[in-house]
């Protein structure tokens, strides 16, 4: 039975050509969602993103600046960015923490008892200072063009460990400053991209000014379909599926179809695991406690857990949007304050809980947003953007904790010692999923492209 489907394949092949041969190898290698090899031995699984949209101020967070400090007030003499503005000095005090004496503020006090785990970079740098471009620059490598987003390049080169779940999923995503392109599969396989949870669909000027979408709601709307039995939909999506497969055997290479295909079949998978995954309750009480559900606005708190749910179910790449912005242009001692309130316990808890379960040893954990502030002021209380040097960190996943790695200059202006260009930082975490940023690459438009361009240096001096 096996040969005579096996001649009959092929002679289908044969006289289908390559329309066959890119639904075939889309049916049974299940693009983009087999668990793939990775090139070489992964530090790490998973990634956990915990992006800080709106450029968290460095200097005031990580990056201890006596010099800056000793110099609070005098005229900044850095060039044409300052324009005389007067150097500020962090608004909190940082002080030292752990066994490793890692410099961080005194915002962060949960946070700070992860010292020892954490990887801080304080030369990070981009290439602007502009929102949009540099969170874009964040996520796909580029600030102009449309690419594919690193968790769908985690995907298409490591493939899902759960096929009953996206192997991407962003909690909680901003709508602007690029909106889907920052969680995008562009030229890569539409499977490949991540699935939005949660998160408002309209960017958030316009959610407030009409009102709409000021928070997200449930998790996952309408993932099951009471009305419906499952036999049914089942017969519904093969009816609509030979339909898309005769439309690829005719046309070719079609891209739209594939991802369609892939997509119906991924979202009736997901009826059987979705629900369990999302559903809070099964935690105990001592657990919601540590992230601090229940304790009043809790929904980043809900995100980080249901992060480590994820992850422990096999999804290869979750990122979670920050709660606030920082981008603090004035009013920043008050405005840190309430982010660092709002995010410290839920990392920390999230920290904890992976290491608690054996999972941060393989699962990566970053915390970064697309740059940081100037060491100058801006409306006298405030920081402007500086894409020129400016501060992140990693932790678990094959990265050295209680390390500061790299420095910006004796006041936190620009990158110096061991500057990591987005570029680099790509290549990093791609190696430590064991993905080499050269070799991972996709022929679109007569070239290969690749997340990292044509640079990026891996930071061996990071790695544990």
């Amino acid at each position: 039975m096996n040969t005579i489907h096996t001649r009959r394949e092929m002679l289908t092949t044969l006289s289908s050509g390559i329309g066959w041969l890119a639904f075939s190898a889309l049916a049974h290698a299940r693009s983009g969602l087999a668990a793939q090899q990775p090139h070489f031995a992964a530090r790490a699984k998973r990634v956990i993103f915990l992006t800080m949209r709106g450029g968290p101020s460095h200097v005031d967070l990580f990056d201890h600046k006596p010099e800056l400090i000793k110099r609070d007030g005098k005229t900044a003499s850095l060039g044409r960015d300052s324009s005389g503005a007067k150097l500020f000095g962090p608004v909190h005090p940082l002080k030292q923490f752990g066994k490793s004496g890692q410099w961080m503020t005194t915002l962060y006090p949960k946070l700070a008892q992860h010292a020892d785990d954490l990887c801080i970079i304080n030369s990070m740098h981009t290439d602007l200072p502009n929102h949009a471009q540099a969170f874009g620059q964040m996520h796909t490598g580029s600030f102009q063009f449309v690419r594919p987003s690193i968790g769908a390049w985690t995907l298409y080169g490591l493939g899902t460990e759960n096929e009953n779940l996206p192997g991407f999923i962003t909690l909680n995503p901003p709508a602007d400053n690029g909106g889907a392109q920052n969680y995008g599969s562009a030229f890569l396989p539409a499977i490949c991209q991540g699935t939005r949870i949660g998160g408002s669909q309209l960017p958030e000027l316009y959610a407030a000014l009409l009102n709409k979408d000021a928070a997200p709601g449930p998790p996952m709307k309408n993932i099951t379909n009471a009305n419906v039995p499952r036999d049914l939909q089942r017969a519904q999506i093969d009816l609509i599926r030979g339909l898309n497969e005769r439309k690829l055997e005719r046309d070719g290479i079609h891209p739209e179809i594939e991802g369609a295909i892939e997509s119906f079949e991924l979202a009736f998978r997901m009826q059987s695991e979705v629900p369990e995954v999302l559903d809070l309750r099964s935690e105990p009480e001592h657990i919601l406690k540590l992230y601090g559900i229940g304790q009043g606005k809790d929904q980043f708190a809900r995100q980080c857990l249901l992060a480590r749910r994820m992850a422990e179910a096999g999804v290869r790449f979750i990122e979670i949007a920050s709660p606030g912005n920082w981008d603090h242009h004035n009013r920043l001692r008050e405005l840190l304050a309430t982010n660092c309130a709002s995010t410290d316990q839920p990392i920390a808890a999230l920290l904890t809980d992976l290491k608690s379960r054996g999972m941060l040893k393989d699962t990566l954990v970053v915390w970064a947003g697309e740059f940081g502030r100037t060491p100058y002021a801006q409306s006298g209380d405030g920081r402007d953007h500086n894409h020129k040097g400016y501060s992140i960190w990693m932790a678990g996943g094959g990265v050295k904790g209680g390390l500061t790695y790299g420095a910006t200059d004796e006041v936190g202006h620009k990158a110096e010692l061991n500057p990591m260009h987005i570029h680099d930082w790509h290549a990093t975490m791609l190696h430590l999923l064991g993905l080499d940023h050269t070799k991972l690459t996709y022929s679109y438009g007569g070239r290969n492209f690749r997340l990292t361009n044509v640079s990026g240096e891996v930071a061996m001096g990071i790695l544990a």
